[in-house]
């Protein structure tokens, strides 16, 4: 193996270390919990200064509680190329999820700050404070700080404890009111480029190790009520009956059918639920979700409005009322081409095979995208693309690879300026 091999492979191996190493950082001994501004999620940010520290890098921690660690370039206070990923998690995580897009850069500088090696830009790596909406209900908290576009109003949002956010991040030392000083100067940026696992099972069907996305998929979500009319199970005629459930189900079906064949639509009821249901009660009322996503929002924007008129034709044959609230509703975020470029030559040149696919889930790099152009580096995960979740693995080998592949991104990065 070349010594060039063997310090990526040391870079798989430490990513994987530290990806233990961090999960010890939990609110719930025995499974990953780790909520924005908890213990924990403080214990967890000294850990990322430490190693950032001991890979040469400075370190600040922002007012929205981001961790970044600066890599100079050649020449002082140079435009930076950004990389990075969130720190916090869901309730009972698995260890990879966020953590790798912020181990992985890590790892690589650590080289370069070993070998002297410095670049005409400097690269920041960024621990995204909250990315997951757990504790607040409200996603995307470090990456909208860092964008310049956090929403004030969720400061108001209230935890399970009954505390706001407010009241959480002024008790941890952090100002909300100086919160847009948290924001990047668009003039000293260059890119951003987000390495994470893949969370489902298209590269790891496909055995590959790596893959670039093309974009970040709009999402539109709503919960619905159904009210129909109760009536017992055994006198209520079939042809008579106002079956709330029914009318859920068979609109599900109708989401699911379609979804079905179109590359890059999905969709889903997640919740399904039926109030104080008994088993000989025909259901007077129901309560869904409908999640659907495209990589294309003219192709999502065309899958809701069928089933909204899917929905209206139900409920007329039916005789039942829908009752629709719209929860969420996101664009789809295209990752810049010139970027994508590059790191499909980054894929090459570690001999693997070249996959674009896109991104069902959101990420960092969608907020990041108010700011500069952002690109996105995708990880094979096992355990049949299972995320979220203590099965969540991944292999030191792809690890390796990834380090690999990024690093030759960076080392030959061209940025929009110099193109």
């Amino acid at each position: 193996m070349s010594s060039k091999m063997h310090s990526y492979a040391s870079c798989g191996s430490q990513i994987m270390s530290r990806a233990d190493v961090l999960a010890q950082h939990t609110e719930t001994p025995g499974m990953l919990t780790r909520t924005y501004l908890s213990p924990a999620h403080h214990s967890a940010a000294a850990q990322l200064a430490e190693w950032m520290c001991a890979a040469g890098m400075s370190v600040r921690r922002d007012v929205a509680g981001n961790v970044i660690g600066r890599y100079e370039g050649l020449e002082p206070n140079a435009p930076a190329l950004l990389t990075g990923s969130h720190f916090d998690t869901v309730r009972n995580a698995g260890k990879h999820d966020g953590n790798l897009g912020i181990l992985l850069p890590l790892a690589c500088v650590a080289q370069w700050h070993a070998e002297g090696r410095r670049f005409p830009f400097a690269i920041e790596i960024i621990g995204f404070a909250e990315e997951e909406g757990v504790r607040f209900k409200a996603t995307l908290l470090g990456s909208r700080a860092a964008a310049g576009t956090f929403d004030m109003a969720v400061l108001d949002n209230l935890d399970d404890n009954g505390l706001s956010m407010r009241e959480v991040m002024t008790a941890s030392g952090f100002h909300p009111a100086g919160l847009a000083k948290a924001a990047y100067d668009p003039t000293q940026v260059l890119a951003f480029v987000e390495v994470h696992i893949e969370q489902g099972p298209v590269l790891l069907n496909e055995d590959l190790a790596l893959g670039v996305v093309t974009a970040i998929s709009g999402a539109t979500r709503y919960m619905v009520e159904v009210e129909g009319l109760a009536g017992h199970a055994g006198t209520s005629p079939m042809g008579m009956r106002r079956d709330a459930a029914m009318a859920a189900a068979e609109t599900g079906l109708y989401i699911e059918q379609r979804c079905q064949d179109i590359p890059g639509l999905v969709g889903t009821v997640g919740q399904f639920n039926v109030p104080n249901g008994a088993a000989n009660v025909v259901p007077g009322k129901a309560v869904f979700s409908i999640d659907i996503r495209a990589e294309q929002d003219a192709i999502r924007e065309q899958a809701v409005a069928d089933v909204l008129a899917q929905i209206e034709r139900i409920a007329a044959r039916r005789k039942v009322q829908f009752k629709l609230r719209k929860t969420h509703e996101a664009p789809s975020v295209p990752c810049a081409p010139w970027l994508q470029q590059q790191l499909a030559q980054s894929i090459a040149h570690c001999d693997q095979r070249l996959r674009y696919l896109p991104s069902g889930a959101g990420h960092d790099a969608m907020a990041m995208a108010a700011l500069c152009d952002v690109a996105m580096l995708f990880v094979r995960c096992g355990n049949g693309g299972i995320s979220h979740h203590p099965d969540e693995i991944m292999t030191a080998e792809d690890a390796a690879l990834a380090a690999q592949a990024f690093s030759h991104f960076v080392e030959h990065f061209i940025s929009r300026r110099e193109a």
